[in-house]
């Protein structure tokens, strides 16, 4: 165990280099550059230009400004945003329980959900419901996720007036109640694409569990039905969906990037186009890299736990 983690904390550690390299590297080759903010200022001369362009380091050689930049955040300094000078670790956190609080409603919701149809879809196996949400899982992850956003946002909003149309809360409320109606919207959106890639996942793991020979045995030992499904059946094919709940943390945060910019939920996708639009490069590379992070923490939390909850599997 403890050569596998050295191991993968070494493939981390090489990863996270490469994501900063190819990060710096493409935001460099984007059009304009934090100064284009400044040269748009009425007034301003070149010797303002050049004095702003010091003060921000930007003067300097871009391998030199990488190095720095890197050197810092091997020390806990994730640098300080262009925009208003705050520190861009503090700026992070601020956003990060809001982007928490819906990623972890929409996968709640998508792994319950999901789990249901996909179990109750191999049960029913060629029945209505089975075609049905075959059909419903292919149209989810054809369409794009903003399109969901904006349909829910006309009929379940502007015109049925259910729910709210953005934010997270209510200005001067701030209820617990008027929280969770302003998450009902993104977090089900947001869950769609999820529910759909679960229930597909779920349906071909129980299916090749219904198979298995310990099935059959079971059942021949006069088991009910009941007790065969729950005991033998779904515990057994939950476990590669252990390792699917890691692989699909890229896809989540992705989806939230959008999700969080159409129903201007105040979180890290909002500030990650908000940065992105100001060039607000070290917002950017921080958000980044605290995405990789987390990406690469849930990529191994889903291994060790696939190996604790089934012992058939060992980590060398």
């Amino acid at each position: 165990m403890s050569r596998f983690l050295l191991g993968r904390l070494w493939q981390s550690l090489v990863l996270l280099f490469l994501v900063s390299l190819i990060g710096y590297s493409v935001l460099l080759l984007a059009p304009g550059g934090p100064m284009s903010q400044f040269a748009l200022t009425p007034g301003i001369t070149k010797a303002d230009l050049d004095r702003i362009a010091a003060q921000m380091g930007l003067d300097r050689p871009v391998i030199v400004q990488y190095a720095d930049w890197l050197w810092h955040l091997l020390q806990g300094d994730w640098g300080r945003s262009f925009r208003g000078g705050e520190p861009v670790l503090s700026i992070i956190l601020g956003h990060l329980p809001a982007t928490l609080l819906l990623m972890g409603t929409s996968t709640a919701l998508a792994i319950g959900l999901g789990s249901f149809i996909g179990i109750a879809g191999a049960i029913r196996r060629h029945s209505a419901f089975d075609y049905a949400s075959t059909v419903g899982a292919m149209v989810a992850l054809s369409v794009p996720t903003f399109w969901f956003g904006l349909v829910a946002i006309y009929l379940f909003s502007l015109k049925l007036k259910w729910f709210p149309a953005g934010n997270m809360y209510t200005i001067g409320d701030g209820s617990l109640t008027d929280y969770l109606w302003h998450l009902v919207l993104p977090a089900t959106v947001l869950a769609l694409v999820d529910v759909a890639v679960w229930s597909r996942y779920m349906r071909t793991a129980t299916l090749d569990v219904i198979h298995q020979d310990f099935v059959r045995t079971a059942r021949a030992k006069g088991l009910t039905r009941r007790r065969v499904l729950f005991k033998h059946v779904v515990g057994n094919a939950l476990l590669p969906m252990i390792t699917l709940a890691g692989l699909q943390l890229p896809t989540i945060l992705g989806g939230a990037l959008v999700t969080e910019t159409v129903f201007t939920w105040p979180g890290m996708g909002r500030l990650f186009l908000d940065s992105l639009g100001y060039n607000d490069y070290p917002v950017v590379m921080g958000l980044l890299m605290f995405s990789a992070v987390l990406v690469l923490i849930g990529s191994l939390l889903a291994d060790l736990l696939t190996a604790l909850a089934d012992p058939r599997i060992r980590l060398a």
